[in-house]
């Protein structure tokens, strides 16, 4: 089994948001994302999308936009990003998906020998101090991770690797230590994916938490392309 990452599909079928104010590389971008993702992708396969999947305001709408990446090859794994506005409970979420797709909702999934675990994240504090509001939600982020790793840390069996997802960066320019880091860190993931930055190099991006592999793995970034993570050698 192989995994790949890909966030920030920004799909709009029914609440229409051309991404092309935001550069002309996204001209055409799903077709893109769904002709690569066949070339690559294979039906055993896990495919993680770390937020910001549809523009939709409501969750119908938000399952017509998913429907046809729930067509494509492998099995998805959801994460909430701060522009998936149409994101229910979590019970509401998973009686909507259909069938290959599963959604990470302050707890974990095991797929195969993966497991993977996370949570949206949010601002952090970087050359400039947060305000008490933004501390406020990335403290609360920072607790909802934690639950999601300690479902993780119940449900993985030796061997398994473990994956840990966010929408936003886990930290901001110089990198100074934050609580999603200090979770990261304390639960010790072999790599953490994230996306939300746009214009954003892979290369020239955070790439470490504490020495644990970092990806950012935003659409433009990969040219619409998922990005291959690991193999586990398995079916």
């Amino acid at each position: 089994m192989r995994v790949y990452a890909i966030a920030d599909l920004h799909l709009a079928t029914v609440t229409p948001k051309p991404m092309t104010v935001f550069g002309p590389q996204w001209a055409g971008h799903p077709d893109a994302i769904f002709t690569q993702w066949r070339e690559m992708v294979r039906p055993e396969d896990l495919v993680l999308l770390p937020g910001d999947l549809s523009w939709a305001m409501r969750l119908p709408d938000a399952m017509t936009d998913l429907a046809p990446v729930a067509a494509l090859p492998g099995t998805k794994v959801l994460l909430r990003g701060n522009h998936d506005y149409w994101w229910p409970t979590a019970s509401k979420l998973r009686a909507a998906l259909p069938a290959g797709m599963l959604a990470v909702h302050n707890d974990a999934v095991r797929i195969g020998r993966v497991v993977v675990c996370g949570s949206r994240g949010w601002t952090t504090p970087g050359y400039e101090p947060l305000g008490e509001e933004d501390d406020r939600l990335l403290r609360r982020e920072a607790e909802r991770l934690a639950l999601s790793v300690e479902a993780a840390r119940r449900i993985r069996q030796p061997g398994d690797r473990l994956i840990l997802m966010l929408h936003y960066p886990p930290a901001s320019p110089p990198y100074p230590p934050n609580p999603l880091t200090q979770v990261i860190e304390a639960a010790g993931p072999d790599l953490v994916v994230y996306g939300h930055l746009h214009g954003v190099s892979p290369e020239r991006a955070m790439r470490h938490v504490g020495g644990i592999p970092a990806y950012l793995v935003a659409a433009d970034g990969l040219r619409f392309r998922p990005r291959l993570l690991l193999d586990t050698g398995m079916g």
